[in-house]
């Protein structure tokens, strides 16, 4: 038997929410080193699923629809896969899997180095994270945070406009308004506050600032043991939303305010940070926190931070050593759809640097060596087409 397959036997792990971009990252960074891999999602159109590395696949009930069943459907995989670990890939699996009732029971049958539930749940609350870091010291955009309705009359008199209303609970842009005066306010936070109920009012950070995301790994200790900085070239929406294009950078004054944040939270496992550079001052500025693996976590793997290996080692061994170095200037992005979207949009398309036609660049799905995904890719836009719940997904 050579070392591969060895490895292959000793290190298998299941990798959940195969749909997306960061997934299919998890699948290739340990399935080319050697591991036995299975990937999982509510449907068998899912990119990671198409991976040459992918060994199985597990298709489960819906973990949003029908979290009785996946939990049940999850803890039977994990008692007869002998799973070394398994990576939920997104927040509400990931809740599901951490929280009180249900850690223990799939504790018995695999490794779950990932933050308690209670505390994950806060720090993915916008208004939770806002309030904490100004507590801490930390530079975050003016934010106000509405109690009811008396309150917002008291706060439309006070603020400088634009302002956005974010809910406090969602993803990339959903959601999110911006409003220009105090005569759009009140009818666009009910218009936010119907579908997520009490957002918060954060100030504009003005143009002319980078925004940033930091990737961290902090060990049970809650000691940061893997920190990586790249920086928003591109994204969609155009106005604001996932990053279609990124770049690896080294900002250590970044940097350091994230481990700082993660530290005092005294967080475990996986986490990211996104700032952005008020151009006013200089600095950096908190937008959130999000207690997870991140969408364009294929561009840490690419510039050497190899996020899924160090997390999995992390979990076998119980700490590893410290990692700090990695490759500034490597560049990734996200061409199906998100780089053709901004494509779309952008009315400086023919303008842009680095052009659009550059298709040197490395990317979270095309792979010649792994070519499937890509097709996968396409071929799940049939389940967004037909499955509701896969259309909201997509907005993400």
């Amino acid at each position: 038997m050579t070392t591969i397959e060895q490895s292959s036997l000793m290190n298998k792990v299941l990798v959940l929410d195969g749909m997306w971009n960061k997934s299919l990252a998890v699948v290739r960074s340990l399935g080319k080193k050697g591991f036995n891999i299975t990937a999982g999602e509510k449907t068998r159109f899912a990119t990671a699923l198409f991976s040459r590395y992918c060994n199985k696949r597990f298709i489960y009930p819906s973990p949003t629809e029908k979290q009785e069943e996946f939990l049940e459907c999850l803890e039977h995989e994990l008692a007869i896969g002998n799973y070394d670990m398994v990576f939920p890939m997104e927040f509400l699996t990931q809740i599901l899997i951490t929280n009180n009732a249900n850690r223990p029971i799939l504790d018995k049958h695999t490794r779950i180095p990932f933050a308690d539930a209670n505390l994950a749940a806060n720090v993915n609350d916008k208004a939770f994270i806002m309030q904490y870091a100004l507590k801490k010291g930390f530079n975050v955009p003016k934010t106000y945070f509405v109690n009811d309705k008396e309150h917002m009359t008291q706060i439309a008199d006070t603020i400088k406009y634009p302002v956005l209303i974010k809910p406090r609970i969602s993803s990339g842009s959903r959601g999110i308004i911006n409003v220009r005066d105090k005569n759009e306010l009140a009818s666009a936070y009910q218009k936010v506050h119907d579908a997520y109920p009490f957002p918060i009012i954060q100030e504009c950070i003005p143009i002319g600032g980078d925004t940033y995301g930091v990737g961290l790994l902090l060990n049970f200790k809650s000691e940061v043991r893997a920190s990586f900085v790249y920086k928003r070239i591109r994204e969609y929406p155009v106005t604001g939303g996932p990053s279609t294009l990124r770049e690896s950078v080294l900002r250590n004054d970044i940097r350091e305010i994230a481990e700082s944040l993660l530290t005092s939270l005294r967080w475990t496992g996986i986490a990211h940070a996104e700032f952005k550079i008020d151009p006013r001052d200089g600095r950096p500025k908190l937008l959130e926190v999000n207690p997870r693996f991140w969408g364009s976590l294929q561009l840490a793997v690419e510039a050497g931070m190899d996020f899924p290996y160090l997390l999995y080692r992390m979990a076998m061994d119980g700490d590893i050593d410290s990692v700090r170095e990695y490759r500034p200037g490597v560049k990734c992005r996200w061409l199906i759809p998100g780089d053709i979207m901004h494509f779309i949009k952008n009315p400086d398309r023919f303008k842009m640097k680095p052009g659009f036609f550059n298709f040197g660049i490395k990317d979270d799905i095309i792979s010649r060596t792994d070519p499937m995904p890509t097709i996968g890719r396409i071929t799940s836009a049939l389940t967004f087409l037909f499955d509701k719940e896969m259309r909201g997904l997509l907005k993400r």
